[in-house]
């Protein structure tokens, strides 16, 4: 029988992020693929009603929360992932290679009360291995490049691809993050481009191209191989010498340190301080 998925997505208009549901169309089982917490910078007020509407939708589809899957460690918005575990059991799945980014930003925050090794995570999901989910799986390909960890995570023929690639129209991934690595894009991008030309591309941004109004959350492997960053470079050393100099003109993203500090904690919150208050901090200088 063939593989059957149903996917629901949803825009964060305030950080441009994609965040998606597949479920199991004989079962309804789901997974929630890099959900947001919506956060205001401005007061430092959380809120969880992007994540709830998302389980909602869920619900009126019949469904169940069973996996939140994380492409990456983000750097622009918060992960809600430690709320839906919280409020429906469902695990966290990041890619394997994660805690090494992880590690890096645990020492620049000195958020020393992440787990060693990944552990606040329940399962660091490597290149091949398969999500179970109902009576089927996902699947895991290793992408690295926009970080070391970065994973896709495939659904049948819906690839949910991170910030590996965007629309066509506006381009790839940065690369100039702790591990980032432009070598690695671009050989990340041809891999996802060698799958069938059907196979649908879910993004986790849509930042407009240039002259666009609408948004748009998912184009298909045969669209995505006239990126305009790849059509800008003829090949693999053109394509790193186009990014890596393209890196230099990027400013730090919005919500950069409140990010990194959130979802290195799979979503949690800093531990109280001494007055119970909790606080997220930002290295003068540091980052």
């Amino acid at each position: 029988m063939a593989e059957t998925w149903r996917i629901l997505s949803f825009f964060h208009e305030a950080t441009s992020t994609a965040s998606h549901l597949a479920i199991d169309g004989a079962s309804g089982e789901a997974a929630a693929i890099d959900p947001v917490l919506d956060y205001e910078p401005a007061n430092g007020r959380t809120s969880t009603e992007f994540a709830d509407a998302m389980l909602a939708a869920l619900g009126e589809a019949g469904g169940r929360l069973r996996w939140v899957l994380e492409t990456h460690l983000h750097a622009e918005h918060l992960t809600a992932a430690h709320h839906l575990r919280e409020k429906t059991g469902a695990r966290i799945a990041i890619g394997a290679l994660a805690p090494k980014v992880q590690a890096i930003f645990v020492a620049k925050f000195g958020a020393f009360d992440v787990r060693p090794d990944g552990a606040d995570f329940d399962l660091l999901a490597k290149e091949g291995d398969r999500v179970p989910l109902g009576g089927q799986s996902i699947g895991v390909i290793d992408t690295p490049g926009h970080t070391l960890g970065d994973v896709t995570f495939l659904a049948g023929d819906a690839a949910f691809v991170g910030d590996t690639v965007f629309m066509p129209d506006y381009g790839t991934a940065r690369t100039d993050f702790p591990t980032g690595d432009a070598v690695a894009l671009y050989r990340s991008i041809q891999r996802l481009h060698r799958l069938p030309d059907a196979t649908r591309f879910y993004l986790c941004h849509d930042y407009r191209g240039p002259g666009r109004t609408r948004t748009e959350l998912v184009t298909t492997a045969a669209a995505s191989r006239a990126n305009v960053h790849l059509a800008a470079a003829a090949d693999e050393p053109a394509f790193v010498a186009f990014r890596q100099a393209k890196d230099k003109t990027l400013g730090p993203p919005r919500l950069l340190a409140a990010s990194i500090q959130v979802n290195i904690r799979a979503g949690r919150m800093p531990p109280p301080e001494s007055d119970g208050r909790v606080y997220l901090r930002i290295p003068v200088n540091g980052l």
